[in-house]
C-alpha cells in the first residue's frame, strides 16, 4: 500500500510547508509547522469543475427579511445591547477570553435565563458532567427544566444534533476541543478548527438555531487558531479584565446585527457575574486623593465612566529610566513623556515613571491623553489636582489639546458624580463645566497649583 503524502501547516496562519522547519516562512511564528495528510487537490477540483448546478436566484427587493424581535434576550440588559438587542435566531457567535475570567461562567447564567421559555442545548468538550452539575448548582441553574447538557468533541455529531431543529440555542465550549472524523489532524490544529466551524455554521444558517462559541486566546490575548474564524462567524465578543478580580468587560469586536462600540460591564461574586449598575461611583469609592492621582472622564463603547489614574514618578537607579503601564498602552505612554519633556520642558529622563488604571481597566480612548500627562507631573512636582475636577482630552506631538468624542456624556457622568468642573479642549469651551485648555504647558501651569 502506498504510503499517505504528508504535508506541515503553519497553525498560526495556514500556510502549507513540504517539510518540517523550526519557524513559518510565512508568518514568521516559531514552533508552528504540524504535520498532516495531504489532500489530493488535482482530483477533487477537476471533479468540482463539472459538478455544480446553476444557482436560483432572486430579486433583493422581493426577498425576505427576517423579524428582528424575535431576538432572544439574555437575562443581562447591557450584554443584549452588545448583542445589538439579543441573541438573533440562526446567529453564530464566538465569545473569547483569558482561562478562568469566566467565559463558562457567563454562559451557564445566561442559558438558565433563556431556558426558562427557550429550548437550549450546552455541549462541553472540556468538562464532564458532574463538573458542569456543580457550577450549575452554584449558578441555580439546575432547575432549568428546558436546559440538557452534552458532552462531546465530535462536530459531526454536534452538528447532527443542531440539524434536529429541536434546539434554539446550543453553546459550544469551546471550539478548540472540535474535531470532525473525516480529517487526521489533532484537535484545536487550522484544519479542524476551520472545518469544524464551518459545519456547525451551516447546521445553525439551516435550521435557523443560535450558536455560541467559546473560543481560546493566544499569550498575546488574541483569539487562537486561524484568523478566518472570525470572519465566518457573525459576532465577535471580546471578555476582558483581571481574572483574578476587578471588572469584567464584555465588548464585540465584530457585529453583523449591531454596533461594535458598546460595552458590558461585570463583577464576579460567588454566585456568579453581576452587571455594575453604577461603575464610575465602584471605581472611585476607595480613591485617596494625592499628587499623582487624577480622574478620567472615558467611555466605553458609548458608556461613561469616571476612572482614577494614578501616576508615580521616582528617581531611577539605574542607567535607563523605566516606565511601566497597568491598563494603558506602553507605547503611547512614552510618547506622551517625549511631548512633555519637549513642550513643557518638564525633565523626565532621569525618573522611573509608574501609570496605573485603578479596577483593571484597559484604557483604548485616546482623550485618556491629558489625564495621564497631568498626573505624571503631578507627582513630578508633588502638586495636587483639585478633588472636584475631572480631565480628559487628547494630546498631539505638538504639545495641542484635541477634540475628542462623546464630551455631553463625560460632563453629565462627572455632574452625576458632583465633580465642580473638567479641564478639556478649548473647542468645547461653549460648556461653562469645562475649563478650555489649548495646550499642554498651559494645563499644567494653570491647574497644578496645590
Amino acid at each position: 500500500m502506498a504510503k499517505a503524502k504528508t504535508q506541515f501547516v503553519c497553525q498560526n496562519c495556514g500556510a502549507v510547508h513540504s517539510k518540517w522547519s523550526g519557524r513559518c516562512d510565512n508568518c514568521g511564528e516559531w514552533n508552528t509547522l504540524v504535520e498532516q495528510v495531504a489532500n489530493s487537490g488535482s482530483s477533487s477540483v477537476a471533479k468540482a469543475s463539472s459538478s455544480g448546478q446553476p444557482l436560483k436566484v432572486q430579486s433583493i427587493k422581493d426577498m425576505a427579511v427576517d423579524d428582528m424581535s424575535k431576538r432572544i434576550p439574555t437575562g443581562a440588559p447591557d450584554l443584549d445591547i452588545v448583542l445589538g438587542g439579543g441573541i438573533l435566531p440562526g446567529a453564530v457567535v464566538l465569545l473569547a477570553g483569558q482561562p478562568g475570567i469566566g467565559k463558562s461562567t457567563l454562559l451557564l447564567q445566561v442559558t438558565a435565563y433563556i431556558a426558562k421559555t427557550t429550548s437550549v442545548l450546552y455541549v462541553s468538550g472540556e468538562e464532564s458532567a458532574s463538573q458542569v452539575k456543580l457550577r450549575a448548582g452554584r449558578l441555580g441553574a439546575e432547575s432549568s427544566e428546558k436546559l440538557d447538557f452534552a458532552a462531546s468533541t465530535s462536530a459531526n455529531d454536534i452538528a447532527a444534533t443542531i440539524r434536529g431543529g429541536q434546539y434554539d440555542l446550543v453553546i459550544v465550549d469551546s471550539i478548540q476541543t472540535l474535531a470532525l472524523d473525516e480529517i487526521t489532524s489533532a484537535p484545536g490544529t487550522v484544519s479542524q478548527i476551520t472545518n469544524s466551524s464551518n459545519v456547525l455554521i451551516r447546521a445553525a444558517k439551516e435550521t435557523g438555531t443560535a450558536v455560541i462559541l467559546v473560543g481560546h486566546v493566544t499569550k498575546e490575548g488574541s483569539i487562537a487558531g486561524p484568523k478566518v474564524l472570525e470572519h465566518l462567524v457573525d459576532v465577535v465578543l471580546q471578555f476582558e479584565g483581571d481574572r483574578y478580580g476587578g471588572f469584567k468587560i464584555v465588548r464585540a469586536a465584530k457585529n453583523r446585527f449591531g454596533s461594535t462600540n458598546e460595552a458590558a460591564i461585570f463583577e464576579m461574586f460567588e454566585e456568579g457575574l453581576r452587571p455594575v449598575e453604577n461603575p464610575s461611583a465602584a471605581l472611585l469609592a476607595e480613591r485617596n486623593p494625592a499628587d499623582g492621582s487624577v480622574v478620567l472622564a472615558t467611555l466605553e463603547g458609548t458608556r461613561p465612566l469616571l476612572v482614577e489614574i494614578q501616576a508615580l514618578v521616582n528617581p531611577t537607579s539605574f542607567g535607563y529610566p523605566k516606565r511601566t503601564a497597568s491598563g494603558f498602552d506602553l507605547n503611547r505612554l512614552n510618547v506622551l513623556i517625549a511631548v512633555m519633556e519637549r513642550r513643557t520642558k518638564l525633565n523626565l529622563s532621569d525618573k522611573d515613571i509608574y501609570i496605573n488604571v485603578v479596577g483593571g481597566l484597559k484604557l483604548n480612548d485616546q482623550a485618556a491623553d491629558l489625564a495621564i500627562c497631568m498626573a505624571i507631573a503631578s507627582a513630578a512636582a508633588g502638586r495636587r489636582l483639585d478633588d472636584e475636577t475631572v480631565v480628559f482630552g487628547e494630546v498631539g506631538l505638538g504639545g495641542e489639546v484635541r477634540s475628542v468624542p462623546g464630551v455631553d456624556k463625560r460632563v453629565a457622568e462627572a455632574k452625576k458624580l458632583g465633580f465642580k468642573l473638567a479641564i478639556a479642549p478649548k473647542i468645547h469651551s461653549k460648556n461653562t463645566f469645562i475649563k478650555p485648555v489649548a495646550d499642554l504647558r498651559t494645563a499644567l501651569i494653570d491647574y497644578l497649583q496645590k
